[in-house]
């Protein structure tokens, strides 16, 4: 029991950092579009890769620096690309209404879900390196139960601020408002976009 909640204490201290994918599924859950499929996917790739780095494979990604270079500059410039996108959108009148008639199909958003969670180096970091580091210190028994309260608490967070945003949504609902969550949501791109070049060299 131990072991689980400290997996699921430091799972989620990593998970809920404000990022990239954390920004984009806040936005799904405001639109109300198809935000529970983009929550579950966001899950389903953290369950894959804490439990590869509970596993032990952490080394797949630290000790590989070309692997880890082209990362980041891919990563880097997907989520410029997705900021650009968000900082041109304040430049049109849209409101929620507006916003669900425009909405993209489903395969575009997952695809847009997989890009931000899979380009991002930091994802693997935290789940695969960092959890996977941390749950070495535990016993073969008990490192299992580290690995299911970390990915719990990953369900639970996605699903809260999915659920959560999308109950909200009604009193959002004015063009002002998707004018923030637009500015927002570039500029985490971009910061994370940054943090990613600056941290390959250093």
């Amino acid at each position: 029991m131990s072991a689980f909640l400290s997996g699921m204490g430091i799972g989620a201290g990593l998970i809920i950092a404000i990022g990239a994918q954390n920004a984009f599924v806040l936005a799904q859950g405001l639109r109300k579009h198809h935000h529970i499929s983009v929550a579950l996917v966001c899950a389903l790739c953290d369950a894959i890769f804490i439990t590869i780095g509970v596993a032990g494979l952490g080394a797949l990604v630290s000790e590989n620096p070309l692997w880890s270079s082209i990362m980041a500059w891919g990563g880097a410039g997907f989520l410029f690309w997705y900021g650009l996108s968000s900082f041109r959108a304040l430049f049109s009148d849209h409101s929620l209404k507006h916003e669900k008639a425009k909405n993209r199909g489903l395969k575009e958003v997952l695809m847009i879900t997989l890009a931000l969670t899979l380009l991002n180096p930091h994802v693997y970091l935290d789940t695969i390196v960092l959890l996977g580091g941390i749950a070495a210190q535990y016993s073969d028994e008990q490192r299992p139960f580290f690995g299911m309260g970390a990915i719990l608490s990953s369900f639970l967070w996605f699903t809260t601020i999915s659920v959560g945003a999308a109950w909200l949504s009604p009193y959002l609902a004015r063009p002002i408002t998707w004018k923030i969550l637009d500015f927002l949501t570039g500029v985490v791109m971009w910061v994370v976009a940054a943090s990613l070049l600056i941290n390959l060299y250093n």
